[in-house]
């Protein structure tokens, strides 16, 4: 089995305008890069675009890791000596690409993966005179035009091992690319195929005069290009499988089509096992929670997550326990749960119980999956711990058992590394650990665990979390006393610096201090933002805030002056997400769930409970 390496190259076969771009793909995510193509002039253009560009492609790699090496060679058997991957991307020429396999294959190490950037071509044409031994490491690996366009697809030459594709996805997705996997061969892959039916259809239209360009680019901004609007798969199952199989019947019979691949199997695989999308139980092209395969965090396969529309989302509430809904107090140890809320019907549904004050929830888009933390069954007590479960609340795993941390509070997920970031209140800790529960790593320690005089300083208790993926940062905050006007909100690089410690490390900036008791945060990337919860003394306290942050330094004085109350007088407001369309939820103890948009605070939800956290599946 092919291991990735960021000592052995990856090389890339072309210099052209595509084959410099996916070299600068690979070295963005700090692989050792090799670029081979016969022209000279051809080589200089595309190390002077990576040294010009590099930056427009380590923005999108999650870790922000140190720029790979570029090398540069006119011969494929010196360019491939050592590789493990091979990329190819020399022209749409099935002969030209034959005889590259060839020489490949002749020259790089047994374990080197060949893969094929062509649109047009599978892989198996081109391994006719690969060895036997080599065609199981062979496949397409189809870029699209990065940095602007980060899609991936990937695709069997018919021999490929199944393992390869999760573990090329993991490389693709650290080096800041979106892969996906078409399960079979297919010519045109997978978004080739559907954009062909979409341009087909549209001709068709023009050619029978049925309408205008104008008018066809009208309707389609207005119906796929709105914040709200709903990717094709999601849209079927809104509007329900049955309907989309009854408007269907009319095509085929007023065209004379042939229904076996279209409504034959829709019905088949579908309809008659009651499956007829979000109106049923059972769910429809996505089913209730579809299952993921994913490695380290990277949808493979085809894969999706559970996650509703944005017009049918779910949400997810944390009830700490501490509500009147809570008849028995002597149980509040245990009576923490999770509640899932549609918003569409007004249902909630307890999903998880039997919690110990629950705190921070998340939902990951790639697993299917919510992860949460309980504070434990008292904040005195060292007994914090860490879970998951999928979306119905089953399979309930412990990433880190009761005992591991303190009082760890809000949690958020990192879907790009696989990864959930948590404060430790009490154990005074900025943390990480994998999905899997691996790998648990204290980033920031604000006192001594040793000295009892730091441990009882609240302004050391680190309280929310939030991830700045692109700018290589973490966010959070230090309450400070209850209501006493000392909070503030920190952050540092994702990684801690080489030689340096969770306790030691320099790179930490103070961004806002003397905040009434800020608590919980979120970040907007593309707006360079972030948003947070008071629960301070009104009326700047019990608010929703925000500041734009912005990129590069952060001029503290300038930021105290920018930051903006955007809803005030919450019931002691705890948990917060940002959605996709820029709605912001906030969830406080008294028992409501808010949506806050352009300024206008609407109740979601509201009963006996005390809420600390919220998040939405989208």
């Amino acid at each position: 089995m092919t291991t990735p390496s960021k000592t052995r190259p990856v090389v890339v076969l072309g210099a052209g305008v595509l084959g410099r771009r996916i070299a600068a793909v690979f070295a963005a995510g700090g692989y050792k890069v090799h670029i081979r193509d016969p022209s000279a002039q051809a080589l200089s253009d595309a190390s002077a675009y990576i040294a010009a560009h590099i930056g427009d492609f380590t923005a999108h790699t999650p870790s922000q890791p140190t720029p790979g090496s570029v090398a540069t060679f006119t011969e494929i058997p010196a360019a491939v000596a050592d590789a493990w991957l091979v990329v190819e991307a020399v022209p749409e020429k099935l002969e030209l690409k034959v005889r590259t396999f060839a020489e490949v294959d002749a020259h790089a190490p047994a374990d080197c993966v060949i893969a094929s950037n062509s649109s047009s071509f599978k892989s198996r044409l081109m391994i006719t005179e690969v060895s036997a031994a080599r065609r199981a490491c062979v496949l397409n690996m189809h870029f699209t035009m990065p940095p602007a366009i980060r899609t991936v697809e990937l695709m069997t030459d018919g021999e490929t091992d199944p393992a390869l594709f999760p573990m090329l996805s993991a490389v693709l997705a650290e080096c800041g690319t979106v892969p996906v996997t078409a399960r079979r061969e297919s010519t045109g892959f997978i978004f080739n195929r559907l954009w062909a039916a979409i341009k087909r259809e549209i001709l068709f239209i023009l050619a029978e005069d049925v309408s205008s360009p104008h008018e066809i680019d009208l309707l389609w901004q207005n119906m796929f290009q709105l914040p709200t609007s709903l990717p094709p798969c999601r849209l079927m199952d809104q509007i329900g499988l049955d309907t989309v199989a009854f408007i269907e019947d009319n095509y085929v019979q007023e065209r004379g089509l042939d229904g076996r691949m279209t409504v034959d199997w829709l019905r088949e695989k579908y309809l008659d096992a009651g499956r007829l999308g979000l109106k049923s139980e059972k769910g429809g092209l996505y089913g209730t929670t579809a299952a993921t395969l994913t490695t380290n965090g990277v949808v493979v396969n085809g894969t999706t997550n559970g996650c509703r529309s944005a017009k049918d989302r779910e949400i997810y509430i944390l009830d700490v326990g501490l509500g009147s809904n809570n008849a028995d107090i002597s149980k509040i140890p245990t009576a923490g749960k999770i509640l899932r809320l549609r918003p569409t019907t007004g249902a909630t549904t307890p999903i998880v119980t039997g919690q110990s004050l629950p705190d921070g929830i998340d939902v990951s888009r790639t697993t299917g999956r919510i992860f949460w933390t309980n504070m434990g069954r008292a904040t005195s007590t060292y007994d914090g711990s860490v879970h998951s479960a999928t979306l119905d609340g089953e399979d309930v795993r412990t990433l880190l058992p009761a005992g591991t941390v303190h009082t760890p509070k809000q949690l958020v997920v990192d879907d790009a590394t696989g990864c959930v970031y948590f404060c430790d209140r009490e154990g005074m800790g900025v943390h990480r650990v994998r999905f899997d529960g691996t790998g648990h790593e204290v980033l920031v320690r604000t006192g001594s665990l040793d000295d009892a005089g730091e441990r009882a300083d609240m302004t050391r208790w680190c309280v929310g979390i939030t991830l700045d993926r692109r700018g290589g940062h973490v966010y959070w905050t230090q309450k400070g006393p209850s209501k006493a006007g000392r909070g503030r909100i920190f952050r540092a690089g994702m990684q801690v610096p080489a030689g340096q410690t969770a306790e030691s490390r320099d790179d930490v900036e103070l961004l806002l201090e003397g905040l009434p008791e800020p608590i919980d945060l979120e970040f907007d990337e593309e707006e360079r933002t972030l948003y947070w919860t008071d629960r301070g003394e009104h009326p700047t306290g019990c608010s929703l805030n925000r500041v734009v942050v912005g990129d590069g330094l952060v001029d503290r004085a300038a930021l105290k002056g920018a930051k903006e109350i955007l809803a005030r007088h919450f019931n002691e407001p705890i948990g917060l997400k940002l959605d996709a369309s820029k709605q912001v939820y906030v969830a406080d103890l008294g028992g409501r769930v808010y949506c806050v948009k352009d300024g206008v605070k609407t109740v979601v939800w509201s009963d006996d409970g005390c809420y600390t956290g919220v998040s939405v599946c989208q």
